[in-house]
C-alpha cells in the first residue's frame, strides 16, 4: 500500500470523510498537540472547529487549560462579559492566553454566538495546577456558595482551615514534599468538608437551575481533586510522581465526561493527555506509569471517543530521518495532511522513532500507531517559544 492511500489533504471536506470513517460519532474528538505553541497548528484547529460546528453538529471546545478560568471565557461568548483583553489574560493558564490562536477562536467563538440561538460552550479541562496546585479556595467558597442549608460548617470556619492562599500555591512543593501542606490538620479536615459539601450537593440538585448544577458539579470535582493532589503532594514515598501523574489526567478525565454531557465537542490538548495509551515518563532513576485522561475518557465512552495526534515534519533545523513515520510523512505531497493511522500502520514496515532537538517535542511512537484514530501531519511549522 502507498502511502498516499492513507492520506488526504487536511480540509473541510477531508474531516468531514474522517468522522464518517469512524464507527461511531464522536462526543469528544481530541485533537492532540505534539508541542504547544505551534501557531501553524492552531490555526489549523481554529479551522477544523469552524468546520465541525458549520457542518458536523458540534457546539463545544475544550482546551489544556485551567476548567475554573475556563468558566470566565465561557461566560464572554455566552453572554459577552467582560473585555476580549481581559478574557484572554484571566481566563486561560499556562501561558495560552497569549496565544494568537487561541485569542482568534475566543474572537470567533463570541461572534457566532451573537447571530445564533443555539450558543457554543468553552471549557478548560486541567485542573488548576501544574507540578505544583493552587488552593482549593475558589473551588470550596464557590460551592458552598450554591448550596442551602443546614450546611456541615461556616463560610468562616472554611476561610480560617485555608488560611494564606500562598501556603497551598508554593512552587517549592513540587519538589519538596515537606513544604506542602496537604497531610496537615486543616487540610484533612477541609477533605472531610469537601466531602460533605459534595455530598450534599446531590441532595440539592433539584432546587438549582442548570447552570448553577454544571457549575457546583465541577467545583466540587475541583476542591476534592485539589486536596487529593496536595495531599500526595506531601508524600515523601517513591510513588509520589506517579500518583500525582495519574490523579491529574484523572482530574482531565473527569472534566472531559462532564463536557461530553453537554454534545460532541473537539478537544485540545498535548497527545500525551489524549492518547489511549498508558503514558510513560522518565523520571530520575524512575520511570513513571499511569494511564492518560483520553484513555480513561475512552473506558467511559467506548467509540464515542476518538483521538487524532499531531505530528510535525521540518521545525527550524530540526528534521525527521527519512526512516521515521514524521520522515515518511514528510513526502506526501500536502503541507498539511490528515492520515488514516491504522492503515499507515499497515503500509510502512518498522519505522524508527524520531529523535528530535527539541525536548518539548514528542514524536509519534510507530509501536502505538494502531492506538491512533488519525494523524494531523503538518510538513513544516514554526517552533515558538512559550508565550506570556
Amino acid at each position: 500500500m502507498d502511502i498516499k492511500d492513507t492520506a488526504r489533504p487536511l480540509d473541510g471536506a477531508g474531516v468531514s470523510a474522517f468522522l464518517r470513517s469512524l464507527p461511531a460519532k464522536p462526543l469528544l474528538l481530541g485533537l492532540g498537540e505534539a508541542r504547544h505553541f505551534v501557531g501553524e497548528l492552531g490555526e489549523l484547529r481554529n479551522e477544523i472547529f469552524r468546520n465541525l460546528v458549520e457542518h458536523e453538529g458540534y457546539r463545544s471546545f475544550a482546551i489544556e487549560s485551567d476548567c475554573l478560568r475556563g468558566l470566565v471565557v465561557d461566560d464572554y461568548i455566552t453572554t459577552g462579559a467582560g473585555t476580549l483583553d481581559d478574557v484572554m489574560e484571566r481566563g486561560f493558564s499556562h501561558g495560552f492566553g497569549a496565544s494568537p490562536a487561541n485569542r482568534e477562536l475566543v474572537s470567533w467563538m463570541r461572534a457566532y454566538n451573537e447571530e445564533h440561538d443555539e450558543k457554543l460552550r468553552f471549557f478548560g479541562f486541567d485542573g488548576p495546577l501544574e507540578y505544583w496546585a493552587e488552593s482549593p479556595r475558589q473551588a470550596l467558597t464557590a460551592l458552598y456558595a450554591l448550596l442551602d442549608g443546614p450546611l456541615p460548617c461556616t463560610m468562616e470556619t472554611l476561610d480560617a482551615l485555608l488560611g494564606p492562599d500562598d501556603r497551598w500555591s508554593n512552587e517549592a512543593t513540587a519538589m519538596d514534599p515537606s513544604q506542602s501542606i496537604g497531610q496537615s490538620a486543616d487540610a484533612q479536615r477541609l477533605r472531610l468538608l469537601a466531602d460533605d459539601l459534595v455530598a450534599l450537593l446531590d441532595t440539592q440538585v433539584p432546587r438549582l437551575s442548570a447552570k448553577d448544577r454544571e457549575r457546583a458539579a465541577l467545583y466540587g470535582r475541583t476542591a476534592v481533586g485539589l486536596l487529593r493532589y496536595h495531599y500526595w503532594l506531601a508524600d515523601a514515598s517513591p510513588e509520589r510522581w506517579t500518583r500525582l501523574s495519574a490523579l491529574r489526567d484523572a482530574m482531565m478525565a473527569a472534566n472531559l465526561r462532564a463536557v461530553a454531557e453537554q454534545g460532541p465537542a473537539l478537544v485540545f490538548a498535548s497527545n500525551l493527555h489524549l492518547q489511549r495509551n498508558k503514558s510513560l515518563m522518565p523520571f530520575g532513576d524512575q520511570t513513571l506509569e499511569w494511564w492518560s485522561a483520553g484513555a480513561i475518557a475512552e473506558a467511559h465512552l467506548g467509540d464515542r471517543y476518538a483521538f487524532l495526534a499531531s505530528a510535525l515534519g521540518t521545525v527550524g533545523d530540526d528534521i525527521p530521518s527519512p526512516d521515521t513515520v514524521e520522515g515518511i510523512l514528510s513526502t506526501l505531497p500536502w503541507d498539511h495532511s490528515l492520515i488514516d493511522a491504522r492503515r499507515l500502520a499497515e503500509a510502512i514496515t518498522k519505522p524508527a522513532r524520531r529523535t528530535s532537538h527539541d525536548f518539548a517535542y514528542f514524536p509519534l511512537d510507530p509501536a502505538q500507531l494502531d492506538m491512533i484514530d488519525g494523524i494531523v501531519f503538518l510538513k513544516q511549522a514554526v517552533r515558538l517559544k512559550k508565550l506570556g
